[in-house]
């Protein structure tokens, strides 16, 4: 049996006060390979703490997170930096782009530090714009694109190194209702070609789109009705 992509074992995250401040209470969730899922929730549920724990930005106070069957609470920070850059790709709300980059040189960059090997890395970046429509922006740079092309070429650069899990934080939260359908139709397509797919978002018709929604408030997760 393939142990799944995210596994929470009553995960609680404190941060120091006075007054104490759990911001994830006893959190559990397993998502499967291939799933496609979001957590949605108001500003100040969560879903902040949710999101750096998900990709080993930050680690549980109490409890377990295991990455592919993995528990990855005693790595050392540059083990789970090393962890981060093979198996987990972001996609967030500002888009986090180079700007003095072309967008093939902001494509490029994160296969330095995922282990792909250096003579394959332009043709993969070079796949993973014509995958997301852009492949014949490769030289543009990021100022002259558009806020949907800019989120393409970020989602491009997330998925280069064929992570085994996505996650996105309000991908859509700076572009029109227009533009966001199509990013998310992209989620969809990469999802439907096996990505693992998590979406935080306090955007219920974006969370609706994943096939398994998830709800958090007031650092409590649980199932969407």
């Amino acid at each position: 049996m393939t142990a799944p992509v995210v596994e929470l074992r009553d995960v609680t995250r404190s941060f120091p006060g006075p007054p104490e401040v759990q911001a994830l209470k006893a959190a559990n969730l397993r998502i499967d390979r291939g799933e496609y899922v979001s957590i949605v929730g108001p500003s100040g549920s969560g879903k902040s703490t949710m999101l750096n724990i998900l990709g080993l930005l930050d680690r549980p106070t109490v409890g377990e997170y295991l990455l592919a069957g993995e528990s990855t609470g005693d790595l050392p920070d540059d083990e789970r930096a090393a962890v981060r850059a093979q198996f987990i790709g972001f996609v967030f709300q500002s888009f986090h782009l180079m700007e003095r980059r072309s967008v093939l040189e902001n494509v490029l960059m994160p296969m330095t530090y995922s282990g792909v090997p250096r003579r394959e890395r332009t043709a993969r970046a070079v796949e993973a714009l014509e995958r997301v429509g852009l492949g014949h922006r490769r030289d543009f740079f990021p100022g002259t694109l558009s806020g949907g092309e800019r989120q393409r070429v970020a989602i491009a650069r997330a998925v280069v190194s064929g992570p085994s899990l996505l996650l996105a934080d309000e991908p859509t939260g700076s572009l029109d209702q227009r533009t966001s359908g199509e990013v998310m139709d992209l989620f969809e397509e990469l999802n439907a070609a096996g990505l693992t797919l998590a979406i935080i978002t306090h955007d219920q018709a974006v969370a609706e789109r994943a096939a398994r929604s998830l709800r958090i408030s007031d650092g409590r997760l649980s199932e969407a009705a």
